[in-house]
């Protein structure tokens, strides 16, 4: 038997880092959507207590640095399953982007192995057991619109944003997350209103939700490598409606509501960096 899955990428509309709490890890306040950039899982039970993962990607980990490799290892751990896996991640979302590629890849296996060993598990459950390989991979269980809140742990489903183009551009760097939060200061960055950007969600309004549109960790990131704001500022010139960093970094999306606008933006981003996708919001 063989079980597939499919995994889109996230973007964050909304991220604001409010406090550092006690445990280290900073309070997040976030609103994520999903667009139709994705990854497919296909997972194939086998009679040897083992996991094994093959890849299209050569520089890819297929050991337990991977965050599908953690995820099903800490299912088969916790549901004491004796019989092993195979999985094939055909992976189309870059790497290290700020697009939650392993969150969703390991949100999926955990979808895909739920099916396989009919373990019937609930969202909710298998929300939680994803925290083990991201803080991430709990809204990716999920996904559609959403909420999040803690460290990521906490998802309220809320409407979904009104249909969008999005406009995707990856400029030729990596960010490590845990350095951007390293060299953040709380008090000194923009704090996005996450309550007003779910109202205007819930209501529908584009403009308004694009108005509130906020990334705490922006500035952060965009000091660090100039690179991001350069994409910002670009693809503000080429008409994006709006245009924000998602999570970390360093992917920058750009919004637009209309296909002929979008469609302009992103042949403009086309020439000044490789990694560029027009896909839908799910």
């Amino acid at each position: 038997m063989e079980v597939t899955e499919k995994a889109p990428a996230k973007i964050n509309l909304g991220l604001d880092t409010m406090y550092k709490r006690d445990d280290g890890y900073h309070e997040l306040a976030m609103v994520m959507t999903s667009v139709d950039l994705s990854d497919r899982l296909s997972f194939e039970e086998i009679k040897e207590n083992a996991i094994y993962i093959e890849t299209n990607k050569a520089f890819l980990p297929i050991d337990k640095k991977n965050h599908v490799y953690q995820a099903i290892a800490h299912v088969k751990e916790k549901y004491h399953i004796q019989t092993g896996v195979k999985i094939k991640i055909d992976k189309k979302i870059p790497i290290a982007a700020g697009l939650g590629g392993g969150s969703t890849d390991a949100a999926a296996a955990i979808r895909g192995i739920n099916r396989l060993w009919h373990l019937n598990l609930s969202q909710e459950e298998m929300a939680q057991l994803g925290l083990v390989a991201g803080s991430d991979v709990p809204y990716c269980v999920y996904g559609k619109t959403a909420r999040v809140t803690g460290i990521g742990e906490i998802i309220t489903p809320i409407k979904p944003i009104p249909s969008s183009w999005v406009v995707l551009v990856k400029p030729r760097i990596s960010v490590s997350t845990p350095k951007i939060f390293q060299e953040l200061v709380v008090e000194q960055v923009h704090h996005p209103d996450i309550s007003l950007l779910c109202d205007a969600i819930e209501e529908g309004n584009y403009e308004k939700m694009i108005a509130n549109l906020g990334n705490s960790l922006e500035a952060v990131t965009c000091t660090k490598y100039p690179i991001v704001l350069k994409v910002k500022e670009k693809m503000e010139k080429a008409g994006a409606d709006g245009v924000l960093m998602s999570g970390s970094g360093p992917t920058v999306f750009g919004l637009c509501q209309n296909y002929s606008r979008a469609k302009r933006v992103y042949n403009a981003m086309k020439g000044f960096c490789q990694e560029v996708y027009l896909v839908r919001t799910l």
